[in-house]
């Protein structure tokens, strides 16, 4: 296995759902089949530099971070990650169902929830801890990726110890349809996106899933290498 490649485990959709479907074209790559889409042809008569929009959420696919990407460290294969995978997906759990909702965040244009969800953080605290055994400590390159002068001391103090800033209170969960935007651009971007989101009738949207997403080389856009429906608790 290389040395380079990364791991990271993901929500993302049951890749044959409309709303797949809508992230994959949106953003002009499916995860799943690891393969270019196109984009609606539409969409390209509004904005006909959307494939220069997207291409920075292009690389990891449509997807919400649970598990931030990590390498494996040298006690761990894959075979080992894929199997936790399935055992932490088969334990009996509440799935949280959040309202998605498109809103900017960050200068990005992101699927949100509409109102924080206290079980979709603890889901995301579980994978942040349960998958920390598997990851390589940061290296000084990565670390400095990170900017730690621009974080908080608490922000610098979860890099350090998960390998990523935004988890426990700081976790938001986002599924990014874009690339950074100019404040110009934003109000109209959000308003078309709202537009073709709102044609899914996604009212409610269930977090039943985790997917085990692979970048195998630097550089190189991650896919999904398996993914594992989430065990409902009995009511």
């Amino acid at each position: 296995m290389s040395r380079f490649s990364r791991y990271a485990i993901y929500y993302a959709p049951e890749a044959d759902s409309a709303f797949a479907q809508f992230g994959a074209s949106m953003l002009g790559y499916d995860a799943a089949s690891a393969s270019d889409v196109d984009h609606p042809a539409d969409l390209i008569d509004v904005v006909a530099d959307w494939h220069d929009l997207t291409s920075d959420p292009r690389n990891y696919g449509f997807h919400a971070t649970l598990k931030a990407p990590f390498a494996l460290n040298d006690a761990a294969d894959e075979t080992q990650l894929i199997e936790a995978c399935a055992r932490f997906a088969a334990t009996a759990r509440d799935i949280p169902v959040i309202a998605p909702v498109v809103q900017a965040i960050s200068g990005f244009i992101a699927i949100v929830p509409s109102v924080p969800s206290p079980s979709l953080a603890a889901l995301a605290q579980e994978c942040v801890e349960a998958f920390d055994g598997f990851r390589a400590p940061l290296t000084l390159a990565d670390r400095a990726r990170r900017k730690p002068d621009r974080l908080s001391a608490r922000l610098v103090a979860q890099l350090d110890r998960w390998g990523y800033p935004y988890v426990m209170d700081d976790f938001r969960f986002h599924m990014t349809l874009t690339g950074r935007l100019p404040d110009t651009r934003q109000p109209d971007i959000i308003a078309l996106l709202q537009q073709r989101f709102e044609a899914l009738r996604l009212k409610t949207l269930a977090i039943d899933r985790i997917a085990l997403f692979k970048q195998d080389l630097a550089g190189s856009r991650f896919r999904i290498v398996e993914d594992f429906a989430l065990s409902h608790r009995p009511k």
